[in-house]
């Protein structure tokens, strides 16, 4: 497979003629005439860089952005001193003059001729991408073939979004340095791009050219101005009266629109985020970057169709709700979470996992987030799966969308002993989304003309007017404010 250098990549990403180095002529770790001096001058005839990074600025569609990136062909792209000083160096000037960075590693990890003061050096390089990031700055990361060791344990894994080379080794150790430790070779298949991306540590596994691609859109999002955005005109409500067991009938349908249909229908510059970055991964819940108009979002959403297909939401799915929370109070941008699940799984696995712990977790963080929060009730909304994302702001409501502790056909059970009374239930429960404006539990009822399945595109671009309608109104509170009043919301309650 032919992989781009670093010079080949920076070119490939950035717009035509934008690049400007950062780098000066670095001090010379190696003894003149010694082996590593030697070695030093060799890597550089053969890979026409003074060292294993190259740093500095360019545009990325118009946008002024940071880069470092890795020359592998410099002594497979280890870091020295020399290399972690012209790294820090250029994270520093990036949170000064605040600028999005992109990092594209490839290398071995630590420079072995220098030993443990280039060891030490992944700590100063850490501290400095936690400044940046502390400064509300985007990091996105492109892991290249090969990327191990120390890099992989440091700048490597602290981007907000990261994506991979296809067919990428990635890993901690080296495969070779495995075997020749432990005599037998570290199983195939393992330190990969597409297996990294199918346990949630990836976001994405792009070729080079579509990494320019997911960096603009992410970029879109992650960096929009949001200071300039005034306030629309709040939708209208024009609601046809319902029973509650219709509602819930209705929510139920197969072809009712989704969040993924939503984000196709009524939102723009949509990059996918894939698992908790913490090796685990659940397609019941999506998380995305997104704008509904001009109002950047961090969404979290429920996928009913797929915890129908392949498994009910569990505490995998609540760690993945939780980094887009994390996502959204590092940068300051707008969290939607989109409610739609029969409920969370019961399971050995769930209960083993710390489900409980997890939905605790997750209404404990949406209450206290700095960033303001939009909660969209779409569908079905039943029991702790529910209620994790629920705290917001501001709660939308879709017409035919409801709220229970439990299926209706689960309260009849316990109050009944049978299911035959779910409908009775659902109605004294005050499930509906009318009942839930009355109770102050939701804000706003979008309607449905007369059923969402009918007018999926109609439907999902009114919800999406409301969402920015929401968001806008929400940035131009102050902030502090913005979090009094949702602590107040939720004691009045």
């Amino acid at each position: 497979m032919n992989r781009p250098d670093a010079r080949a990549l920076i070119h490939a990403v950035l717009d035509d003629g934008s690049w400007r180095s950062w780098d000066v002529p670095p001090d010379d770790p190696a003894e003149p005439g010694s082996s590593y001096a030697e070695e030093l001058v060799a890597a550089r005839l053969k890979s026409g860089s003074d060292e294993s990074v190259l740093t500095g600025e360019g545009l990325l569609d118009g946008r002024r952005v940071a880069v470092v990136a890795s020359e592998f062909a410099f002594l497979a792209g280890s870091i020295g001193v020399a290399a972690a000083e012209r790294v820090t160096s250029a994270l520093e000037r990036a949170t000064r003059e605040r600028l999005p960075l992109l990092t594209a590693p490839a290398s071995g990890g630590t420079r072995m001729q220098e030993g443990a003061r280039a060891f030490v050096q992944m700590v100063k390089i850490t501290a400095a991408v936690q400044e940046h990031r502390a400064a509300g700055l985007p990091h996105l990361v492109y892991l290249r073939h090969p990327t191990t060791g120390g890099v992989f344990a440091s700048w490597g894994s602290l981007g907000h979004v990261t994506a991979a080379e296809p067919g990428a080794l990635i890993g901690f150790l080296g495969p070779r340095v495995f075997e020749s430790l432990h005599g037998y070779p570290f199983p195939e298949g393992v330190q990969v791009a597409e297996n990294l991306y199918t346990h949630g540590l990836l976001d994405a596994v792009v070729s080079a050219a579509d990494a320019r691609k997911v960096a603009v859109r992410a970029l879109n999002v992650l960096c929009a101005d949001t200071s300039a955005l005034g306030t629309t005109e709040p939708p209208e409500e024009d609601l046809r009266p319902v029973e509650a067991w219709e509602a819930i009938t209705r929510s139920r349908r197969d072809d009712r629109p989704g969040v993924r249909t939503l984000l196709k229908l009524a939102a723009t510059d949509v990059t996918p985020l894939n698992g908790s970055g913490e090796g685990e991964h659940e397609p019941g819940l999506l998380l995305a970057l997104a704008r509904f108009g001009a109002a950047p979002a961090v969404v979290l959403g429920q996928d009913r169709r797929r915890q129908r297909t392949v498994s009910p939401l569990g505490p995998a799915g609540l760690r993945v709700a939780r980094r887009g929370m994390r996502l959204a109070a590092d940068l300051g941008l707008p969290l939607v979470t989109v409610i739609d699940t029969a409920g969370a799984a019961l399971s050995k696995a769930a209960e083993e996992g710390g489900l409980a712990a997890e939905i605790a977790r997750c209404m404990a963080d949406l209450v206290t987030l700095e960033a303001p929060t939009v909660c969209l009730l779409l569908g079905e909304g039943a029991g702790g799966a529910a209620l994790a994302l629920l705290p917001a702001d501001r709660v939308l409501c879709a017409q035919h969308a409801w709220l229970s502790p439990l299926p209706p056909e689960g309260a009849s059970a316990i109050l009944y002993r049978s299911v035959d009374f779910a409908p009775e239930i659902a109605q004294a429960q005050g499930v509906r989304a009318t009942d839930l404006r009355r109770d102050g539990i939701v804000d706003r009822v979008v309607p449905e003309r007369p059923d969402a399945a009918y007018e999926p595109r109609a439907f999902s671009e009114r919800v999406g007017r409301a969402l920015e309608h929401e968001i806008r109104a929400l940035l131009a509170q102050d902030p502090a404010e913005r979090a009094s009043a949702r602590r107040e919301r939720y004691r009045r309650l």
